[in-house]
């Protein structure tokens, strides 16, 4: 049976170019990067190049990328670190309704212990944040803004860059530094190029399995002259910020996927589109079904489906049976039986998110498996509603089309 891998916003497989610029980093240029010895030198000088890519790739300075073993760390790291650094200035975060657990339950855990007061920003029925809330909502002692680039599960691309000017326009009329401004951009940066200067963003959070990089890889851009509050204390890696001796090929592994990725993005994202808009046009003729996030305004590669009366979860293992891997949301809340919170904060009714599929396209999916997806999957739907003791109406979908949260 052929594999039809539809899963790629959970992980991507190592790119081969990737691999091959890892791979004397595990046994040959071996040495640690702090050691003042030529071989020691040698790997310092390697991680830097990687360094000064990134910087390159995002038109940001060298001192301003710091490695981090993945997305989680580097948004737990922008948000404590700055929590923390400017408790003095306040302690009040702005958030969304869909973020990623890194960020979501972090900000939720920190408020229970008192750490912080916290907003949380809800969507419209497409998934879109307003910049004129997140504006309202802040308060004097407000001292971070944590909105990501482009949802994971639905793929609704956010106005980052509209709620930075707006952020730097009400930093100006109060003449003040915060509050500071995050984005998660483990999505968005294998699509687009993250600009700190463009977006107006303070921190970027960056992760390597995203974008056809290994897993345990992420990064942290820092705007010049902000401080943070350390997570990891050691011997003064990373300007002092993330101690620990480097993931050398970890490390080398991001420069080559977020390089590769850059320089195939426009080609790659036209190539993507046009199968991602079939497949969800073959899904959505299944009667009682609906297409979650904005049906421009996504990641090329994101097709998030809710068809009623069905459950995810046994959609998603008759699709597996036939070769077909996707997932009922984030892989990393997939022990969890709930609907997502992405889905409910669109609007949709408890009962009818249960029956969410996220398809996510990659480099290897081809227009024949497409076809095969929009072939199989009415059966398996018609298969599962028969089965089914819920028969819903199309009214649970009427918040989604009123806009109303």
């Amino acid at each position: 049976m052929k594999r039809i891998y539809l899963d790629h916003a959970a992980a991507t497989p190592v790119d081969p170019a990737v691999f091959k610029a890892m791979k004397p980093f595990f046994s040959e240029q071996f040495a640690n990067p702090s050691s003042f010895h030529t071989d020691g030198l040698e790997v310092q000088r390697a991680v830097a190049a990687a360094r000064k890519s990134i910087a390159s790739i995002i038109s940001a300075h060298d001192e301003e990328i710091i490695f981090c073993s993945g997305g989680t760390e580097s948004d737990n790291l922008a948000i404590q670190g700055i929590v923390r650094a400017h408790k003095a200035h306040g302690n009040h975060v702005i958030t969304s309704a869909i973020e990623h657990h890194a960020v979501l339950e972090l900000l939720k855990r920190m408020e229970k212990k008192g750490e912080i007061e916290l907003t949380v920003i809800g969507v419209d029925a497409e998934g879109i944040i307003s910049p004129q809330e997140v504006i309202s909502a802040i308060r004097p002692e407000t001292v971070l803004i944590s909105i990501m680039s482009a949802n994971n599960e639905i793929g609704t691309i956010q106005p980052i860059a509209e709620i930075g000017r707006e952020l730097l326009r009400y930093r100006k009329a109060h003449d003040g530094i915060c509050p500071y401004f995050h984005t998660d951009a483990c999505q968005y940066a294998g699509v687009a190029s993250i600009d700190p200067e463009k977006s107006h963003a303070d921190l970027i959070t960056f992760n390597a399995s995203k974008i056809y990089g290994p897993k345990g890889a992420g990064a942290l851009y820092v705007r010049r002259g902000i401080k943070l509050e350390p997570m990891i204390i050691g011997g003064g890696h990373e300007r002092g910020i993330r101690s620990g001796t480097e993931n050398v090929p970890a490390i080398i592994g991001l420069a080559k996927a977020m390089e590769l990725a850059h320089a195939g993005m426009e080609k790659e994202n036209a190539r993507l589109t046009k199968l991602r808009d079939r497949l969800i046009e073959g899904l959505l003729k299944i009667p009682k079904s609906r297409l979650n996030g904005h049906a421009e305004k996504r990641l090329p590669n994101n097709a998030n489906i809710t068809f009623l009366d069905i459950e995810g979860e046994a959609a998603l293992l008759y699709l597996d049976a036939q070769g077909v891997r996707c997932s009922t949301g984030s892989a990393c809340a997939s022990s969890s039986l709930d609907p997502s919170h992405v889905i409910l904060a669109l609007g949709v009714s408890y009962e009818a998110a249960h029956g969410s599929l996220r398809f996510s396209l990659g480099h290897s999916t081809t227009k024949e498996e497409i076809e095969t997806v929009i072939k199989i999957m009415p059966d398996i739907v018609k298969k599962l509603r028969h089965m089914s003791p819920v028969n819903l109406d199309m009214k649970y979908f009427e918040k989604m089309v009123s806009g109303k949260r």
